[in-house]
């Protein structure tokens, strides 16, 4: 099933956008783990939409309501089931996509593929807004991987294309945590206003835009994962497949690396403080499908928000013809600033049921 992602840990996504609800059940987590509810809302807040400008006027409050799998703030062992209530949706607005597809939505894909039965209303269970079910799920990880000493987060890389980088030799907990304080995460604060400036212009010009978003990864032990298609880059992006915008994914040098020589690409083994080490992290933290103990760091491109308030070419279904679709509805000029904490959490999955394999 599309909506199943299963290794040693199991998780199952569910609802739509403009559904009752929207879930997740997670199977896999040993029983005794504390989870800290307010760490989580707070981490849930960072992917909610109606809290600034630039972002959808959709309002919900994304707080999970767990239905098993907790006894007294702790895993029992048991399947972790939660929901996340939808309260402020507006079905009525998406009365025409089945009959005139939206450019660069899944409505016509869904329409033949599922029939007049399907549900498009906010791209139904296309949505971007199932991530917050993935987020449930990777904020749970992330507090777990946290107690052992494993530190993840992310940052905007670029707003149009890729333009800030960590130092693949030097990142920490400190840099880490403060990006998760941020409105904008940005390394340097100075381009949050950069990145402001460039969605409000998409936004005024009734258009949108995509980015980059830059994801890491410290403290992790060598040797998670395994080669061929239990690697650690097979794992990480079939989960950040599963955040709907996006469109590619590199690991440390990436697509640069194709423009190097070996000699200028291979990161020489050091000893540092008694431990091996690379002198250069162009393989961003994994060899052979495998962990190496170096940062662990990659970016994803996310292509803009295919919802836009200009005409559109597009046909309809029904007759046969061309059409021209205007979009009403909701949405985010840039969704890159609220999808940062959804890598963050697909990277905590992959990392956390690496541990448990191990």
């Amino acid at each position: 099933m599309s909506s199943i992602w299963k290794n040693r840990l199991s998780l199952s996504i569910f609802g739509q956008s403009h559904g009752a609800a929207i879930g997740v059940t997670i199977d896999g987590i040993p029983a005794g783990e504390s989870i800290d509810f307010d760490a989580l809302d707070a981490f849930m807040l960072r992917r909610a939409p109606g809290r600034f400008p630039w972002t959808t006027p959709r309002k919900e409050s994304d707080t999970p309501e767990f239905l098993s799998g907790m006894v007294r703030g702790k895993t029992c062992g048991a399947p972790i089931s939660a929901i996340i209530r939808n309260s402020n949706t507006r079905p009525a607005d998406y009365e025409s996509v089945k009959k005139i597809p939206r450019p660069g939505h899944a409505d016509f894909t869904a329409r033949v593929k599922h029939g007049d039965y399907v549900d498009l209303s906010g791209g139904g269970h296309f949505s971007g807004r199932l991530t917050a079910a993935l987020c449930i799920a990777g904020g749970i990880c992330l507090q777990i991987l946290e107690r052992r000493g494993i530190f993840i987060g992310a940052h905007i890389s670029g707003v149009g294309k890729a333009e800030w980088f960590f130092d693949p030799m030097n990142i920490n907990e400190v840099l880490l945590k403060s990006l998760h304080a941020m409105d904008i995460p940005v390394i340097e604060p100075k381009n949050a206003q950069f990145v402001i400036e460039k969605i409000e212009c998409a936004k005024k010009d009734g258009d949108s835009v995509g980015g980059v978003v830059e994801c890491a990864a410290i403290g992790l032990p060598v040797g998670l994962g395994s080669p061929m298609f239990g690697g650690m880059e097979n794992r990480i992006s079939q989960l950040v497949f599963a955040i709907p915008a996006v469109k590619g994914i590199e690991f440390g040098a990436g697509f640069g690396a194709a423009g190097l020589r070996g000699s200028q690409n291979n990161d020489p083994f050091i000893i540092n403080g008694g431990q091996v080490q690379t002198a250069t992290n162009n393989h961003g933290g994994i060899l052979g499908g495998i962990t190496s103990g170096m940062p662990l760091i990659f970016r994803a491109a996310v292509k803009p928000t295919p919802s836009i308030s200009q005409a559109q070419k597009s046909v309809d279904l029904d007759k046969n013809e061309s059409a021209t679709l205007e979009i009403k509805g909701r949405h985010d000029p840039c969704i890159v600033p609220r999808a940062v904490p959804c890598f963050e959490a697909a990277l905590a999955i992959a990392v956390y049921d690496a541990i448990l394999e191990k």
